[in-house]
């Protein structure tokens, strides 16, 4: 190797710095690799790529690819772990709390939403996203008065704020709010359209307001939307049999027990044609028609 160096007029590496080179290799294949994996589906080999490169060298890039790697295999804790090791690194940085955030919405931990959010409000004000997550944290702690103020500061830092514009019409309805959850709905069928959640909202809405045959054609177009939704067959049918519409009742509870029979089970028993009217009531009692 010297000869070769001296030729070249390069310099002998000692044996320190070849092994610091092998090293730099070796992490730049290691950390390819969990890259790689990840994007064919491998997660857990990704896992074991990533963890080895850190053994090698402590990278951010590399922790925040682990961390995805763990929320996509569920393993919540561990991923965040690995945010907390980055946020530590970058406290100013949004995104990181956002994330972390997020995972605990993911894990019901609604306190460390809470933290992570005023931990990215420190830094700024003025992302919609941290709002929106606030709210949500809110709503996991029932404070709804807080939720409102907050996906209303969300929208007013970004004026199509669509999922901030849903959340605070589903909120103000389950206050009772009616004209003000109705303004939100209004809004989504205008500037979204005809979405599965945007309709399932004004559905329930029209139901609250007592305008059944509205409600009902929301749900109409709903299942036209979705013909897979559990609550638009359990919330229209509600709204058919108070009609007294027991075939139509009776049909959307068979539609609901095909895609779902435990739904039926639990109320009735096991499922059979004799006696569904009685059944059907009582599967239909336990509906809210706000779908609370």
């Amino acid at each position: 190797m010297g000869f070769w160096s001296q030729l070249f007029g390069g310099k002998e590496l000692t044996p320190e710095e070849e092994k610091q080179e092998q090293q730099a290799k070796q992490f730049d294949l290691l950390k390819y690799d969990g890259v790689k994996a990840m994007k064919m589906g491998k997660v857990d080999y990704a896992v074991r790529c990533f963890q080895e490169t850190l053994k090698l060298k402590d990278d951010l890039e590399t922790r925040d690819y682990l961390s995805q790697a763990f929320i996509r295999l569920g393993q919540l804790d561990e991923a965040v772990a690995e945010l907390e090791q980055l946020a530590a690194a970058e406290p100013q940085n949004v995104s990181i709390q956002s994330r972390i955030a997020q995972v605990a919405y993911m894990q019901e931990d609604y306190d460390r939403m809470v933290a992570a959010c005023e931990q990215a409000l420190q830094t700024t004000a003025d992302e919609p996203l941290v709002h929106f997550l606030y709210a949500q944290a809110y709503m996991g702690q029932r404070n709804v008065v807080g939720a409102i103020a907050m996906l209303t500061k969300a929208i007013a830092l970004k004026a199509d704020y669509a999922d901030a514009y849903l959340l605070r019409g589903q909120t103000l309805l389950q206050m009772g709010d009616l004209a003000g959850a109705d303004a939100d709905a209004d809004w989504l069928m205008t500037h979204v359209g005809e979405q599965e959640d945007v309709l399932l909202l004004k559905a329930r809405l029209e139901a609250a307001k007592g305008n059944g045959d509205a409600a009902i054609g929301l749900y109409d177009r709903l299942v036209e939307v979705n013909p897979f939704s559990l609550e638009a067959y359990k919330e229209r049918g509600r709204l058919r049999l108070d009609k007294g519409d027991k075939a139509g009742a009776e049909a959307d509870m068979q539609k609901v027990l095909e895609l779902d029979p435990q739904q039926l089970a639990d109320v009735s028993g096991e499922y059979s044609a004799e006696g569904i009217e009685q059944r059907v009531k009582q599967a239909y009692s336990a509906v809210n028609p706000l779908g609370l």
